[in-house]
């Protein structure tokens, strides 16, 4: 089985909460006040069209003129198809609405498709994948609103059907859909049918004037965070999230093998792999619900190329030290990234706990990655060791030679490239 793709919601802080969205990935968004999710709706559709993804925008909710002021520049690009279920839909095909298609722009780059028949659920069911097979690679979907098709729809029973029926299929046809719904429109047995059938569930409240984002699931991800809410702002396309230090945590064997694991950059899955377990072994034990055999113990401390007694506790005598020999270095791998393009190397012992961790990246020639190298929450830094490559951050592209230094605070990277004949070799460096 392939290695699931992952992917930038364009929320940086997001990508660390969710560990990245997966191509595949159905996200329903549940709305409390019916606003709070079009921010995270926009990021996400700013992060596809940067990387030139054809974007299906499925709306009923708003008319085609409120909606192109709302995306902006978004608009203009030519990989963007939005269906527009709202003119004969709520606008009820008065001359108001229809207007907008009799006086058509000749510069507008966007795809525009009137649904001229949205009551029918079938009629849209097959128009959208009409447009599906005229596309290639990971189709990236937004449907605005579920909310909005159940009152044009006249029903859940509609809702429920559409959904069941489009969520395995679009999982199958690698797509990612967000799919928005005003909570407090929809019942209990509603919600929880789709949440059984999603791949990632996301809650978003507003309290006081607080607003708060909670992960109800994530799916194959082991996400740490699940049903914590966590705070967040928002100003134009930017949020931030509530990033105070929360005080020191107990040391645990599980929490502490995970953290090793993830230094070396080996899936649950694979670690099972390396130790001779199943990898369902590997997740309890990190949960803490079962203690691993002794043998299984030593294996795993192998494995993560540490002493075992660094699964207990805090390596005292390593923090104390100044050199590390080149000998210690370790060999790591970057979920999701595809394996020959990119090697990497831990310069220091996995079981260190300094406040740096510094690598060594070397990126492949005419190689070309979809992700940034990790999922992670504090600043990082990287020195071009030799070569050049070609950096997307927030829909701009940047072009870094030897000699130059890149510097990151709260956004990632969504794309990387080595354009030219030789590999391009990194210094980088993660504060943690």
């Amino acid at each position: 089985m392939s290695e699931k793709i992952r992917i930038s919601s364009g929320v940086s802080h997001l990508d660390r909460l969710l560990g990245g969205l997966f191509v595949g990935d159905n996200v329903v968004w549940y709305d409390d006040s019916g606003s709070l999710a079009a921010v995270f709706c926009l990021n996400f559709l700013q992060a596809s069209l940067s990387q030139d993804k054809p974007v299906i925008y499925v709306s009923f909710d708003r008319s085609p003129k409120n909606l192109l002021e709302k995306l902006g520049p978004m608009a203009e690009s030519p990989y963007l198809t939005i269906l527009d279920g709202f003119t004969c839909g709520k606008g009820e095909g008065i001359p108001t609405f229809m207007k907008f298609y009799e006086e058509p722009d000749p510069e507008r780059l966007c795809h525009l498709k009137i649904i001229d028949r949205p009551q029918d659920v079938g009629y849209v069911t097959n128009l959208l994948y009409e447009h599906l097979d005229t596309m290639d690679g990971d189709v990236r979907l937004i449907f605005e609103s579920m909310t909005g098709m159940h009152k044009i729809w006249g029903g859940e029973e509609a809702i429920l059907t559409f959904y069941s029926h489009s969520c395995p299929r679009l999982y199958e046809l690698n797509t990612i859909a967000y799919w928005v719904m005003e909570k407090l429109a929809h019942s209990p047995r509603l919600r929880a049918q789709i949440n059984q059938i999603a791949q990632v569930a996301i809650n978003l409240c507003i309290s006081r004037g607080t607003t708060t984002l909670t992960i109800i699931k994530a799916e194959d991800r082991g996400t740490e965070g699940i049903h914590e809410p966590y705070r967040y702002w928002t100003k134009d396309l930017t949020v931030m999230f509530d990033t105070e230090k929360q005080g020191p945590r107990q040391l645990n064997l599980g929490l502490r093998i995970k953290e090793l694991r993830v230094k070396r950059g080996l899936s649950q899955t694979e670690l099972g792999k390396l130790v001779g377990v199943n990898p369902s072994t590997i997740s309890q034990v990190e949960a803490n619900i079962i203690y691993p055999s002794l043998p299984a113990l030593l294996k795993i401390a192998e494995v993560l190329s540490v002493n075992v007694t660094s699964l207990f506790q805090q390596a005292l005598d390593l923090d104390k030290r100044i050199i590390f020999p080149a000998a210690e270095a370790v060999d790591i791998g970057f979920k999701d990234v595809p394996g020959r393009a990119i090697r990497g190397r831990l310069l220091t012992p996995p079981d260190f706990d300094g406040k740096m961790e510094p690598y060594i990246i070397e990126i492949e020639p005419n190689e070309e990655l979809p992700v940034h190298f990790f999922i992670h929450k504090g600043e990082e830094m990287g020195y071009v060791l030799s070569g050049k490559l070609q950096m997307t951050l927030n829909m701009a592209s940047y072009t870094v030679r030897a000699g130059d230094v890149i510097y990151l605070t709260t956004d990632m990277p969504s794309q990387w490239k080595n354009p030219g004949p030789n590999v391009a070799r990194l210094l980088w460096i993660k504060a943690t």
